[in-house]
Formats: C-alpha cells, sequence, structure tokens
C-alpha cells in the first residue's frame, strides 16, 4: 500500500511540473489564439467597423458575404491557385529530393543550402525581387524566354498570367518540402531495396512499390501544410499585383484584409475569417479520410 501511495504520490508531482512548464504556452494559446478567436466569433454577428457604435446584426454579415460576386470570385482564385500550386511544389521538391539523395552526386551540401535558401527569406523582399524577374521587357524570365525567339508575357499585367507568375514563384519556395522528403527518404530501410532487386525489380517498380509507400506519411504532411498556407496566401498577391489586374489575383485572405483594414468593416471580416476557417477544417477532415486509404505508416 505504501509503495502505490508513493507510486501515486510521484504521478501527481509529475503531472503538477507537467502544467507548470507548458502553462507558459497554455497562458499565450489563450491570450493571443484562443481569445482572439472567440472575440471574432462575436464581432462577426455585428456591424463593428471601429469608427462606428457597435450593434448586433445577427447573420447579416453572413448573408451580405456570399451575395457578393467578388467573395466567388477570391474564392476561384484561391482555389485555382492551390489545386495547381500544391500538387506541382510537391512533385518538384520530391524529384529534387531524389537527386539530393544520390550519395554520389558531388556537392551534395551545398545544392542542399541553395534550394533551402529562399524558403528563410522574407517573402516581402522576395516579392519585390520577383517584380523585377517578372517584369516584361527587362525581367530575367522574359529575357531567358528570348533567347528560344519566344515572346514572354507581361506576367503581372496579364490577368491570364498573373497567377501562372505566382505559381512559378511559389516552385522556388520548395526547400523545406525538400528537407522533409530527404528526411524520409533517408529512413527507408536499405533491405527492401535489395530484395526487389533479387526480386527482378527496375528503378521505376522500386520506387513506385518501396519509395512511395514507405514516405507517404511525409507526402501526406506536405499535402495538408500546402493546402493550408496556399488557402492562406496573401503577402504575395498584397506586394506584387495588389489583387489586380482585374481582380485576377484577388485571393480570399487578401479581399479579407481590405475588408477590415480599407473598409474598416471588421464584422464582415470577421465573418469571412470565420468561414475559411470551415473551409480548411472540412477540407483538412476530408484529407485525413482519404489518407488512410494510402498513407503508410510502417508497423
Amino acid at each position: 500500500m505504501n509503495r502505490v501511495r508513493i507510486t501515486k504520490t510521484l504521478r501527481g508531482h509529475d503531472t503538477l511540473w507537467f502544467y507548470i512548464f507548458i502553462s507558459p504556452w497554455l497562458i499565450g494559446f489563450v491570450l493571443f489564439h484562443l481569445g482572439p478567436m472567440a472575440a471574432s466569433l462575436v464581432l462577426s454577428v455585428t456591424n463593428y467597423s471601429v469608427l462606428m457604435p457597435t450593434r448586433f446584426v445577427s447573420i447579416s454579415n453572413y448573408q451580405a458575404m456570399f451575395a457578393d460576386e467578388l467573395f466567388w470570385l477570391s474564392i476561384s482564385n484561391t482555389v485555382y491557385y492551390a489545386t495547381i500550386s500544391v500538387p506541382l511544389t510537391i512533385v518538384t521538391a520530391l524529384l529534387l529530393a531524389l537527386l539530393l539523395n544520390n550519395s554520389t552526386l558531388r556537392g551534395r551540401a551545398l545544392f542542399r543550402s541553395v534550394f533551402y535558401m529562399p524558403s528563410i527569406l522574407p517573402l516581402v523582399a522576395v516579392s519585390i525581387l520577383w517584380i523585377w524577374l517578372l517584369q516584361p521587357r527587362f525581367g530575367l524570365i522574359n529575357t531567358f524566354l528570348s533567347w528560344f525567339a519566344i515572346k514572354g508575357p507581361n506576367w503581372l499585367g496579364d490577368p491570364a498570367w498573373t497567377k501562372p507568375g505566382l505559381i512559378i514563384m511559389r516552385l522556388t519556395h520548395i526547400g523545406a518540402d525538400m528537407v522533409i522528403f530527404l528526411a524520409a527518404l533517408q529512413g527507408v530501410p536499405v533491405h527492401l531495396y535489395e530484395a526487389a532487386e533479387l526480386d527482378g525489380a527496375g528503378r521505376f517498380r522500386k520506387f513506385l512499390h518501396i519509395t512511395i509507400p514507405m514516405i507517404s506519411p511525409a507526402i501526406f504532411f506536405t499535402f495538408i501544410i500546402g493546402f493550408i498556407n496556399s488557402f492562406q496566401v496573401f503577402t504575395q498577391a498584397y506586394i506584387m499585383t495588389g489583387g489586380g489586374p482585374n481582380n485576377a489575383t484577388l485571393f480570399y485572405v487578401l479581399y479579407l484584409y481590405q475588408f477590415a483594414f480599407e473598409f474598416f468593416k471588421m464584422g464582415h471580416a470577421s465573418a469571412m475569417a470565420w468561414f475559411l476557417f470551415v473551409v480548411i477544417v472540412s477540407l483538412t477532415f476530408v484529407q485525413f479520410r482519404w489518407g488512410s486509404r494510402w498513407v503508410h505508416y510502417g508497423n
């Protein structure tokens, strides 16, 4: 009995110290995350606009949001960007990781650093740099295309090319995904490849039946995070195009920002924020249900 009491006492002390150590995070989460989320939910049913008295308006903000044509256009732009940029980013990062995982490649450490570097640069500075790169007359990209007698488009001035231009920019920020895939590739057991070679499997079959299943958790993780980040794209469009031309890059979060800090309709912006929250949570839930069919977790 004494031993049981001592064990329970030690467990109680461990639990107490656990909560003491995580208390700074808990306090920060409540004050800076959970609290503002609850406040925005309350604001979403008011006409709060900073400059005018606040009153309860029920679901009027949500009704006005769904009746707004630009609201649906911003969703269309965001879905277009997400559905194209995320798969391209994952495929490019995976191919690059496969290349840099080759032990016979000289200067692997240098190449890894070079490809990872854009991921740690400030996005505002990178966006300004890409304005110059995508400049229609003197930009490096159109200059490169002119070497092959190809007339480059007006990347940031033509509504048909602005989103593709931003997607090309996104493909240069694959360093974080590349590192994740490199770690996953190095964790694949070598004996699986050796067994496949004894059975006569070639490179493609080993990649398809061993590499992909074994790194599927990493692929799934980058897929989930990529979609969440893509649905919140803001900085590039705000700095490079301001949502133009002709609202071609009016992404959802940029439109939300305009309502909050340009039109000062905080209640409407809060309603848009909660709609985005519900969409992201719903899509993540669907992706987890779908991922259970193909993601392999080893044991």
